[in-house]
Parts: C-alpha cells; sequence; structure tokens
C-alpha cells in the first residue's frame, strides 16, 4: 500500500485534455495498464479490436490492457475533449470484495465487445462529480491528505462504472462495419503464426489489395499492416505472461526475424520481452 501513495500518478493516471484538430493517434496497446475513456467532444469513432463505436456526448469505453484500440476522427476540424485514467489492475484487487470484483467490466467479457457504456444524463453528472473531485486533488496545492482522497475517489468511480456494466443491455451492439472487414479481422486473429501479407489477405476475403486497404483504413483509421503487427505484439505479450520462451513466443506470434521481434516488442512495449517477462512473474 506504501508503494501505491508514493508512485500515485504512475499507479492512477488522471488526464483532462483539450484539443483542435487533433492528429491522428496511433493503435494503443498499454504495457500493463487499464483504460477508462470519457468521451464529452469531437466527432469520433472508436476501433476497438473488432467493433467501432460511434461516439457521442457522455460515452464511456473500458479497455483492459491487451485489447487494440485508437480513436478515429471523422472530422479533420474539430474540438476534441476526453477524460483519460490509466492505472495498474493489480493494485486494484486489495480494494475489491469476492462479491464485488472491481475489474469485473475490464475483464469478464470478451475481446471488444461491450466497451462501452451509453451513461443517463443522471449518471454523466454523477460521474463528472467524481471526474471533477480527482481533477482537483492532484492538484500540486491540494492539502495534506488528498493523495487518499484521490485514491478514495478512483474507487468509487470503479464501483460507479461496475454498477453501470452489470446493468447494462449485454447483447452484442450491431457491428458499423462491413462483413468483409469483420471476417477478415476474425481471420487475423486465428492467423497471428501465419502468412497475412496482402497476397494471402485479398484471396482470403476475395478483394482488390487497394479497395481493401481503402476500406480497412476508413473505417479503423490505421493499415493492415500496423493492424497486424499490435496484434501480434498482444499475443507476444499474451505468450510471455504464461511462461512461453522468448524464442517460442516469437515464432508464435508470428515473427519470422528474431532481432526484428525484440526490436519492435521494446519499440511497443518499453521493454524487452524478457525483461517484461521478468517484471510479470515479480508482480
Amino acid at each position: 500500500m506504501q508503494e501505491l501513495y508514493s508512485n500515485l500518478q504512475e499507479v492512477i493516471s488522471f488526464s483532462h485534455s483539450v484539443r483542435y484538430n487533433p492528429a491522428p493517434f496511433d493503435f494503443h496497446l498499454h504495457r500493463d495498464q487499464f483504460e477508462i475513456y470519457f468521451f464529452l467532444t469531437g466527432h469520433v469513432h472508436y476501433f476497438i479490436e473488432k467493433q467501432v463505436y460511434p461516439l457521442q456526448y457522455g460515452d464511456l469505453l473500458v479497455m483492459n490492457s491487451n485489447e487494440l484500440h485508437r480513436a478515429n476522427f471523422q472530422s479533420k476540424q474539430q474540438r476534441y475533449e476526453v477524460i483519460v485514467i490509466h492505472f495498474n489492475p493489480s493494485m486494484v484487487d486489495v480494494f475489491s470484495s469476492p462479491a464485488f470484483p472491481l475489474l469485473d467490466c475490464f475483464i469478464n467479457r470478451p475481446p471488444g465487445e461491450q466497451n462501452r457504456m451509453r451513461l443517463s444524463p443522471q449518471q454523466i453528472d454523477s460521474i463528472m462529480k467524481l471526474y471533477e473531485r480527482m481533477e482537483a486533488l492532484q492538484q500540486p496545492q491540494a492539502p495534506a491528505g488528498s493523495d487518499i482522497l484521490y485514491v478514495s475517489a478512483f474507487i468509487e468511480l470503479l464501483v460507479f462504472i461496475n454498477r453501470v456494466f452489470q446493468g447494462q443491455d449485454k447483447q452484442v451492439e450491431k457491428a458499423i462495419m462491413p462483413d468483409k472487414l469483420i471476417s477478415l479481422l476474425a481471420y487475423i486473429d486465428e492467423n497471428l503464426d501465419q502468412d497475412l501479407s496482402l497476397d494471402r489477405l485479398e484471396h482470403v476475403v476475395y478483394m482488390n489489395r487497394s479497395y481493401l486497404c481503402r476500406l480497412f483504413k476508413k473505417h479503423t483509421g490505421s493499415t493492415i499492416h500496423e493492424h497486424i503487427l499490435f496484434k501480434r505484439i498482444a499475443r507476444a505479450k499474451q505468450l510471455l505472461r504464461e511462461g512461453s520462451t522468448v524464442t517460442d513466443t516469437c515464432q508464435q506470434s508470428g515473427f519470422n526475424d528474431y532481432s526484428n521481434f525484440i526490436r519492435t516488442f521494446k519499440k511497443v512495449v518499453g521493454l524487452p520481452p524478457r525483461q517484461y517477462q521478468a517484471m510479470q512473474r515479480k508482480g
């Protein structure tokens, strides 16, 4: 518990940002952190795994560390305002109860499904008050004891979000992506250790590669190559957590070149594979 308070901003990172005409974001794949994303303004479709969520004011998204995601801006000139919290899930267990696990909404669902919670006006008002409290408590001039209240407000936020999650309709949202892209994304997920070149993929979905690439970019905001790369890194993280050797992980996640795997993993995750695996064991 002492470590929590000594590294509080690293364990629970709060950000309220406003940007005008934001530049496109790359895919996100956090090393070990979970994310709470609260949308305020902009024209955004949010891509998570195989789902695209058109966002409106007050939408709340939750994502675990293995869910590939990115904001896809639908307008070049816009005001983009969000509140984002990244947190280390390992610190939450001590606050959970057997009857009410605080990570339920992050892990008790299929990847890329049920990420979005559409809040009522009353729920938006409630969550905004929690966010305003957290924002005030993290200021440098906040009085003594504010760090304790900051953690308390965050735990209250997790309780609130999980109550919303448990009360929402668990039906899978209707996809707004073409069926061809849904099939393509499923094929990529199931064949990460196989040949996923454009030569191969255009025959999988029976579509000209140029049109396929344009369609993919339109709906996800990214390239097929970038998507495959990040999916392979996500698979590598999972394999390393499960105890696979670095060599086996390289092969099973679809990297044919060992040195390229080491270099790419470190660039995306921030640590080389062996060090990442050692940290998982230590945790």
